[in-house]
């Protein structure tokens, strides 16, 4: 009864602990990037005024940093609009003997200047012609069909409220505040009223987006919480977005990156089967059950992440001495430093390279976790740790067999990044519906990015194609992968 005591009081501080860590601690395994950056900015900002103040105090410094920067700088992209601007003398007579100065060269320079985002008019104009013959003909061009019919916005306007709000994080109302700085009032329901519409014109793309990532033989999957308004309670209720995602350029596979998001209402097992009903291959996931009942088909194989198993022992070495949770990382490790050595090698290469180096590391590891689980409290957090590779040791080895598996599931878990900034930013989804134009969006940006493509261009382009009628037979050539800009027609 005491050594039950002992395990279980034991088991209640690590839960503590980790409350602690999740409350007040950071919860990243590794520093992220973006917030490494944002203390290196304040770091920079003060050196920059420290050279300044020497700058100010000493002209020789400041000439001999000046020419530094110049000889360091590079040049600017040769597709950006020169404004030209000439600082000439002010006499072109010769101050020694009173003749006529000629030109024998110039000094040039370059600096990049920004035009804040201005907004314009575009006036269509459609002339009415009549015969004097006739009088009851009249002849007009027909008028171009619009995104929003009797609206104001250009299909390049919505678009770029497309990609501020679900690629710069940048909820509806805070853009309507923008506007009004430049004497614009778009009131955020005009704004919804326009992503609506975009959303349902965009809906076949996305559809057909899914439908071509399924089709491959392997797929990462993922899910993340979605909060959506619930009127009929006055709170939110907590949907989800399911990403499914391919990315074969680590072991050199020519199918283009994408990834789909997929609005659900709940967590249930149903959603990913009624997602992924005709998937055939490998899906790499991490420990949802969920995912469970579609590897009781023949034609799913499931992959487990190692990240995730990693992440549990992590949790404990960050929250007091744990040798065991420490040892686990450092065999772990291992792995991970074989895999950055053949990433980017072709599938037989990889494998090879897995069967000599990480099979060996695997092979250990499974009776060294077995025999510290016997000598653990099977109700502490570290049994819970250890149990949760050894249930699911056939998918974490699937990696080794197949050289086009990867180790972990962090493709997709970083296409879910950015669903978790737009819900910090936005809160919460109006509706279901709301959810639904949230994960139509997101995919075709959030690809977009992945196959180098700018957002901004390609919504414009592809909307404006679609009002004008593109053949619902060629979405394929709409695909984020696929854009290429159609050619640019003047204004008058």
């Amino acid at each position: 009864m005491l050594a039950a005591e002992r395990a279980e009081n034991e088991r209640l501080r690590q839960i503590i602990k980790e409350l602690q860590r999740h409350r007040f601690g950071r919860r990243a395994e590794s520093l992220p990037v973006d917030q490494l950056l944002l203390g290196l900015e304040e770091a920079e900002q003060v050196e920059a005024e420290g050279f300044a103040a020497q700058d100010a105090a000493d002209p020789a410094k400041r000439e001999a940093r000046a020419r530094k920067r110049r000889a360091n700088r590079g040049s600017l992209p040769a597709h950006l609009p020169r404004i030209e601007q000439v600082i000439d003398i002010p006499d072109n007579v010769c101050p020694c003997c009173k003749g006529i100065l000629h030109v024998m060269g110039e000094d040039r320079s370059e600096r990049l200047d920004i035009v804040p985002a201005q907004f314009r008019v575009i006036v269509t104009r459609r002339p009415k012609y009549a015969c004097r013959s006739c009088e009851e003909i009249v002849v007009q061009a027909p008028a171009p069909s619009r995104l929003v019919e009797g609206g104001i916005p250009t299909e390049a306007t919505v678009a770029h409220v497309l990609v501020a709000k679900y690629a710069d994080h940048l909820p509806l109302y805070r853009q309507s505040q923008i506007y009004a700085r430049q004497g614009i009032n778009l009131d955020r329901s005009t704004l919804a009223d326009w992503v609506g519409k975009a959303a349902f014109l965009l809906r076949p793309i996305h559809e057909r987006l899914f439908e071509r990532l399924k089709a491959s033989g392997k797929l990462f999957a993922d899910e993340t919480t979605a909060p959506v308004l619930d009127p009929g309670r006055g709170r939110t209720k907590t949907g989800q977005l399911f990403a499914y995602a391919r990315d074969d350029r680590p072991w050199g596979g020519i199918d283009p990156p994408g990834v789909a998001y997929l609005y659900a209402p709940d967590r249930k097992a149903e959603q990913p089967l009624r997602h992924l009903r005709d998937f055939v291959g490998i899906l790499q996931v991490d420990g949802y059950a969920g995912y469970r009942a579609l590897a009781e088909r023949n034609a799913v194989s499931l992959a487990f992440c190692w990240a995730h198993v990693r992440r549990r022992f992590y949790e404990l070495a960050q929250s007091g001495p744990a040798p065991i949770a420490t040892e686990a990382l450092q065999r772990i490790a291992e792995l991970y430093k074989i895999e950055s050595e053949i990433r980017g090698r072709s599938p037989e290469e990889r494998r090879t390279a897995r069967q000599e180096r990480s099979r060996p590391i695997i092979d250990a590891l499974e009776p060294w976790l077995r025999g510290k689980l016997a000598l653990v409290s099977q109700k502490s957090k570290l049994a819970e740790a250890i149990r949760y590779p050894l249930s699911r040791w056939a998918g974490l080895g699937r990696f080794l067999d197949d050289g086009r598996v990867e180790i972990d599931s962090n493709v997709v878990e970083r296409s879910t990044r950015p669903i978790a900034l737009n819900r910090k930013n936005a809160l919460f989804a109006g509706s279901d519906g709301g959810g639904e134009h949230w994960a139509t969006i997101a995919s075709l940006i959030e690809t977009a990015k992945l196959n180098g493509v700018d957002p901004y261009a390609y919504l414009a382009d592809v909307i404006a194609r679609i009002v004008a009628g593109h053949p619902q037979s060629q979405l394929d050539d709409l695909l984020p992968w696929a854009y290429t800009p159609a050619p640019l027609k003047a204004v008058a």
